[in-house]
């Protein structure tokens, strides 16, 4: 690792080596970054990309949900944009009353949605259910109850490795379950969503019932990264997990959840390796039974 020392004297985030990672992640498992960087701003992670030797591996984190970080950790540089100033703004609104809504990508997904209900829109509701920030959102598509976050997104912000902000469009990505082709080496900065307009009241009961029915299905309130599989199609891997009665499996201190067999919960100091064996047990197990192929839409970092 090979700092320009010019730069490195304006950076006024938070620099740190051999950090554990385990804290910022909601699995509460992972070994440590060779170095780890909090930015104070967007200029500021400009100018500590400038620093970094081209060829620095990188890992961008948010709130740390949706992400298997091994044991051994990361042979690189983390980012984690979670502190950074967490910016919402209506920045327009359509001549239909559609609000256009900017949204760094730090913001908490709950955050958007609380926001976008305050302001008399609609269609922002499903963000209350996802664990995560908007980089996260944007990165793998998230969603809930029928609902995804690339269907608001009009414009993207994003910054390349050398310190670059660019505006891209929609249109310039492939976009998929689950899944999002980005340009090598880009990270997003912030997203322009549109939501149409509605009734805050209306808003707000949509936003109770679904945290009702999150909290009435999935184990809220235990160390898990989200949902671990996407759902094969026509079909809910939960589903699938619960008929292979894989419920209540333990590997270690990771578990498969008694009450969402698509959780996998660390009851008791679980590492990285006890997590991957587990998912690698259901994925064989479910295979063997139902020919069903289960991909992980946790992502397995170092």
């Amino acid at each position: 690792m090979h700092l320009n020392t010019e730069l490195q004297s304006q950076i006024t985030g938070v620099l740190r080596f051999n950090e554990k990672l385990a804290s910022y992640t909601s699995w509460h498992i992972g070994g440590p970054a060779k170095q780890y960087y909090r930015p104070a701003n967007n200029q500021d992670l400009s100018l500590f990309l400038q620093t970094l030797d081209p060829a620095e591996p990188l890992f961008w984190l948010g709130l740390g949900s949706n992400v298997l970080i091994r044991d051994a950790g990361f042979a690189g540089t983390v980012i984690h944009t979670y502190k950074m100033p967490q910016d919402i703004n209506i920045i327009a609104r359509d001549s239909d009353n559609s609000l256009l809504v900017r949204v760094a990508a730090g913001v908490p997904c709950a955050k958007i949605a609380r926001f976008a209900a305050k302001h008399g829109v609609i269609g922002a509701e499903f963000f209350a259910g996802i664990p995560g920030t908007m980089g996260g959102a944007l990165a793998m598509n998230a969603g809930a109850w029928g609902s995804d976050t690339w269907q608001h997104v009009v414009e993207l912000e994003v910054i390349n490795r050398r310190g670059q902000i660019i505006t891209r469009q929609p249109s310039e990505y492939k976009i998929s379950y689950r899944t999002i082709i980005t340009p090598a080496e880009e990270w997003f900065v912030s997203a322009t969503l549109k939501f149409l307009p509605g009734d805050t009241e209306l808003a707000n009961l949509r936003i109770k019932e679904l945290l009702q029915l999150r909290n009435a299905t999935q184990p809220i309130g235990l160390l898990s990264c989200g949902s671990v599989f996407r759902n094969p199609e026509g079909k809910y891997a939960a589903e699938i997990i619960e008929a292979t009665k894989l419920k209540g499996r333990r590997i270690g201190g990771a578990e498969v959840s008694m009450k969402h067999a698509n959780f996998i919960i660390n009851v008791d100091n679980a590492s990285a390796q006890d997590v991957e064996n587990l998912i690698q047990e259901i994925q064989g197990r479910v295979l063997q039974d139902h020919g069903v192929v289960l991909h992980p839409e946790v992502k397995f970092i170092g």
